[in-house]
């Protein structure tokens, strides 16, 4: 029997690979000679650099960079066992949890530690990029990140704007004439599961800003600066910068930064985490798929990470079955999405901090995949 697992994070309680590993010992408890394989899985999102990089025997990197508020903050990316693949989740140099509540401020917080993060990866020789840019305290637009790698982006003055949003109203002028050579032999897989295009009433400054600290004011200013900077942009020779792009107003406009200055495609970040462990390729001889998330709702029908499992697996008719830490009432979308049955692992009621501990939820999610697979051998062998 083969059995393949890709669970997704619990996050705050077990990492994808530390799920799969629990799930894995609870089937071996009653197939001791099964064929286990675990997978890494996640969203594109937080913990998709620990995943991606444990998952395919890479290494973790660690870089102090310049903050979202100008400070320094020590970021972590992964570079996978090819040598020339690194995985870099923005939040980690320019993420809204590095930022206190009462100094949110999307006028002043920059993507600059971005641009750093890459400059590093380059440097140790890495020419493809994953990254994930959700979870962004910013609304520069990405132009700090363009700093960080050697683009102009000048003030009337000719020196370069200001870090944060604030740099958009000073810009007037971008050059590329000092960019990272390398940076044009490098390409980037952006994770990004938003459709929001750059500018207006469904754009960066206007759904996203308020949450990073915007006022009203805030977000008219910033959504007419972002559209003079698209406008500059496509004026000059950028071809793909289209502010109308859905995506390019994820992560404050680091989407539009990305897809405009750089050989970039935006992708659901399940489908990028999808291909690049190459799931399908075990999923194909499988005879059972195993999936999961920490809590499972009508949310995780909308392109969240076990369903892209499921749908995988139905490719091939492979029976799926899902673990989670908790399950809503609309839980039972997931079963018209692909997920065959699913079981919450919880066995007595305790505090969320109990239940969230790394050692009982390792434990209840082995006991919970034991006893289903109990009751797959007692259907087997009858």
């Amino acid at each position: 029997m083969k059995i393949v697992i890709a669970i997704d994070s619990f996050k705050g309680s077990l990492t994808s690979l530390e799920a799969g590993e629990a799930a894995r010992q609870g089937i071996l408890r009653v197939f001791p000679d099964a064929q286990v394989v675990v997978r890494p899985l996640a969203d594109g999102g937080e913990g998709t650099v620990e995943a991606l990089t444990l998952g395919m025997g890479g290494h973790t990197e660690k870089v102090t960079v310049t903050g979202p508020l100008g400070k320094p903050v020590e970021c972590a990316y992964g570079i996978l066992n090819d040598g020339k693949t690194a995985v870099i989740e923005m939040s980690g140099a320019a993420g809204i949890t590095l930022v206190p509540v009462c100094e949110r401020n999307p006028m002043n917080t920059t993507t600059y530690g971005v641009g750093e993060v890459i400059r590093d990866a380059i440097a140790k020789g890495c020419r493809r990029f994953i990254v994930g840019i959700g979870g962004s305290a910013t609304n520069d637009g990405g132009i700090g990140m363009l700093q960080a790698l050697g683009f102009g982006m000048l003030n009337e003055n000719g020196r370069q704007v200001s870090l944060g949003a604030k740099g958009l109203r000073e810009l007037r002028a971008i050059t590329d004439d000092s960019i990272l050579p390398e940076l044009r032999e490098c390409s980037f897989r952006i994770a990004c599961d938003v459709t929001n295009p750059l500018c207006g009433e469904h754009g960066a400054s206007a759904v996203y800003g308020p949450q990073k600290g915007a006022t009203p004011t805030m977000i008219s200013q910033m959504d007419q600066w972002l559209d003079a900077y698209a406008n500059l942009v496509s004026s000059k020779k950028y071809p793909r910068a289209d502010k109308h792009q859905a995506g390019t107003g994820a992560a404050g406009g680091l989407g539009f930064a990305f897809l405009a200055f750089t050989n970039a495609v935006l992708e659901p970040g399940v489908s990028i985490v999808l291909e690049e462990t190459h799931l399908e390729d075990h999923v194909r001889n499988a005879d059972f798929v195993i999936t999961g998330e920490g809590r499972l709702d009508a949310q995780t029908v909308m392109g969240k990470a076990p369903v892209g499992v499921a749908q995988i697996a139905k490719k091939y008719d492979k029976p799926v079955i899902a673990f989670s830490g908790s399950a809503t009432a609309n839980a039972g979308a997931c079963n018209g999405a692909g997920i065959d049955a699913f079981f919450p692992i919880l066995w007595d009621i305790v505090t969320l901090e109990e239940a969230m501990d790394y050692e009982n939820a390792a434990r209840n999610l082995a006991d919970t995949a034991q006893q289903v697979f109990r009751l797959v051998k007692s259907l087997r062998f009858r």
